[in-house]
């Protein structure tokens, strides 16, 4: 078992305290958005192993390249052959002092097909209007630490219209008869289309118009207001509106599958994705919308967004299930006095301490401290506080 060392990314959306407040460091002043624990090349974790050097000392190596060197032995023979010599998956811890972009995810056979094509055009992997970073999905989990607001998923298209309805703005008006008038999801193509292809101009003045009576609303209409102050003239503010709106308590989650469009809005939370860097973004944003390929990508079905409790296993492990298999997450809440808990083994896991003091195998983690535990090797959690555990379908 490894102890982790991760990088903190400072995007813009960041908080610049909630990161901070769990590891128990003094703010810098700047944003914290996301600490990574995994192998994505771009922030690898590392560990301490006592690695043969010129003088016998222990080096501190990327995570990805002590699995590269024995995949077998680090992921198990399962695993290895599934996905390969890598870690399926990338844990974060998530915090959103203001809001990330409307955005998507391909699925699998979407993954390969653009990026072939964008390979075959000689796009460069870092050209901004690139879509396609890899050749994998990214279906991702988010678990709420603290209360969480989010958008996910198309609500019904009749309760689309009355809420835009309700802002008496009269460019939106043909939104608005167009959610009536047609079957569900034609309804909510021709709508997010007709609002990512507007006129520009045309569409900075509707959204400011919007704004102002999402601010003289308030109530339910308060995100919204909240979005056009971050993004103004953004028309992912009114495409906003055409989703579910959702709040999510400590220890509840979302699952976000393939061509679903979906925001954070605030809130410190534990997420898991496959490792992929896959996003095209509907708006909420200054970076390049591909609104053809946006299309080609989402599916236009109306639903709950259906937040996920965890439930427990006899031996005190709360899972939360996702329908894939390149991850897995739960958590073990540890009570005082409570009786040992022992790990599972066969699958690589990443085991992150979020409250509290907890003991896994001969490591003592405290909030915000991770671990890399091989297939091969199993642990005893002892302690008080929560741990999140990270590993892949057995």
């Amino acid at each position: 078992m490894d102890r982790l060392s991760n990088t903190v990314r400072p995007y813009a959306w960041g908080s610049t305290t909630a990161i901070p407040e769990l590891l128990g460091v003094a703010p810098t002043g700047e944003p914290q958005a996301e600490m990574w624990m995994g192998t994505h090349p771009g922030a690898p974790s590392r560990v301490t192993r006592a690695e043969r050097t010129g003088e016998g000392t222990a080096e501190q190596i990327a995570l990805s390249d002590v699995i590269a060197a024995d995949p077998e032995r680090e992921l198990g023979t399962a695993a290895a052959e599934k996905f390969g010599p890598r870690l399926p998956f990338l844990l974060k811890i998530l915090a959103a002092g203001a809001p990330l972009s409307l955005q998507v995810h391909p699925n699998l056979a979407q993954a390969k097909e653009g990026y072939a094509a964008e390979e075959s055009a000689g796009v460069p992997i870092d050209a901004p209007h690139r879509n396609y970073k890899d050749a994998n999905h990214k279906p991702e989990l988010i678990c709420a630490l603290t209360p969480f607001e989010g958008l996910c998923g198309f609500r019904a298209p009749l309760e689309a219209a009355d809420a835009i309805a309700a802002l008496d703005v009269d460019s939106l008006k043909p939104y608005v008869d167009l959610l009536h008038a047609h079957p569900e999801e034609a309804a909510l193509r021709e709508v997010l289309t007709a609002v990512l292809t507007a006129d520009p101009a045309e569409m900075r003045e509707t959204v400011t118009a919007a704004a102002a009576a999402a601010e003289r609303l308030g109530g339910a209409y308060a995100p919204y207001a909240t979005l056009a102050h971050h993004f103004p003239g953004d028309p992912g503010v009114i495409a906003a509106m055409l989703l579910n709106y959702v709040q999510l308590q400590p220890g509840e989650a979302l699952f976000l599958g393939a061509g679903v469009p979906h925001a954070y809005l605030s809130g410190l939370g534990v997420e898991i994705m496959a490792n992929s860097d896959n996003v095209l973004r509907c708006g909420l944003t200054p970076k390049h919308v591909d609104v053809r390929e946006l299309l080609r990508i989402v599916r236009f079905e109306a639903g709950d967004p259906g937040v996920l409790r965890p439930e427990a296993s006899p031996e005190g492990e709360e899972l939360h299930e996702t329908p894939i298999d390149e991850f897995r997450l739960s958590r073990y809440v540890l009570a005082e006095g409570a009786a040992p808990r022992t790990l599972p083994s066969g699958t690589p896991q990443i085991l992150l301490c979020t409250a509290g003091r907890i003991r896994a195998g001969e490591l003592t983690l405290s909030p915000g401290e991770s671990a890399f535990v091989p297939a091969g090797e199993s642990a005893e959690l002892s302690g008080t506080g929560t741990l999140f555990r990270a590993t892949v379908a057995a």
